[in-house]
């Protein structure tokens, strides 16, 4: 079994969507109530944090060294040398309790990004949307309380996504040329002991890795939905792994934990990383 080592101490309210830069050999994550992005430098250990006006959902790296950020209701480019925000988008229609959450830059090089409900007990209110470099906003499905869980094969011709709060995965046939689906298919409905899908990563060999916040475990998938894996997580909370340079980073979440789980696990919040179980599909750049 793989053992996962704590890396950085963030103590992130929702750590999430840890992406690999390779041009600059970092690993990135956000801290989506926090409105901040982190870089950790895997050469030497350096490390770095940039501030947003709003809550971070998710970002993507760019061709032009920018990145792309979910905002509230809005997505934006960022760049992190100069530290300017340029607008991409107008604000997205949206309910007031809805705030975009998940998202990842596809093989077709636009932004994915879908939207998640904060009401208490959540409603089917989310999207999933295509947002190109030219700003424009295009809604591709609808029905989710949690839109999570974008990730692509490797050769760029299955899309998954999931339901965190239904507890299901999902898959479409994928044009990377277009960003165009088709043949949705419901690939797995999760249990108790797997927990809710949260964010994934494909390998090279094309399995799907989804964290289990719920069981406190990250769960690997075949293309079709059957169980191959399931790693433990030393803390409650796993939200989202990444591959990195022989290591599978993982990002955890601290927000909504108890006095108890919070004395019982400090380090809730943190990024986490244990050897790599497998080889990762290569990230996508927004076509900017």
């Amino acid at each position: 079994m793989s053992e996962f080592e704590l890396v950085w101490d963030s103590q992130s309210g929702v750590s999430e969507c840890p992406t690999w830069d390779a041009a600059n050999r970092r690993l990135l994550f956000c801290d989506i109530p926090g409105k901040k992005i982190n870089a950790l430098s895997v050469d030497t250990g350096a490390r770095e944090t940039w501030e947003f006006p709003e809550v971070v959902g998710s970002f993507g790296l760019c061709r032009s060294g920018q990145w792309v950020v979910a905002q509230r209701h809005r997505v934006v480019l960022f760049d992190p040398k100069l530290k300017r925000i340029t607008r991409l988008t107008m604000p997205i229609e949206e309910p007031a309790t809805n705030r975009l959450n998940d998202g990842k830059v596809g093989p077709d090089g636009a932004f994915w990004v879908g939207s998640m409900d904060e009401n208490s007990p959540r409603q089917p209110l989310g999207s999933l949307y295509r947002v190109t470099a030219d700003g424009k906003v295009e809604k591709r499905s609808e029905g989710y309380a949690v839109s999570n869980g974008l990730a692509w094969s490797p050769d760029g011709r299955i899309m998954y996504h999931s339901d965190s709060t239904a507890a299901i995965i999902q898959r479409w046939d994928f044009d990377p040329a277009t960003g165009a689906m088709s043949n949705h298919r419901i690939i797995a409905k999760l249990s108790n002991e797997e927990g809710r899908p949260d964010g994934a990563a494909v390998d090279m060999d094309g399995n799907y890795w989804s964290a289990g916040p719920s069981a406190g475990c990250i769960n690997c998938f075949s293309p079709e939905g059957k169980l191959l894996t399931k790693l433990a997580f030393p803390v409650p909370g796993p939200t989202m792994p990444a591959f990195a340079e022989g290591h599978m980073y993982v990002t955890s979440l601290r927000e909504g934990k108890s006095a108890a789980q919070l004395e019982q696990f400090p380090a809730l919040g943190g990024l986490f990383r244990c050897k790599a179980p497998a080889v990762g599909a290569p990230v996508s750049l927004f076509a900017d």
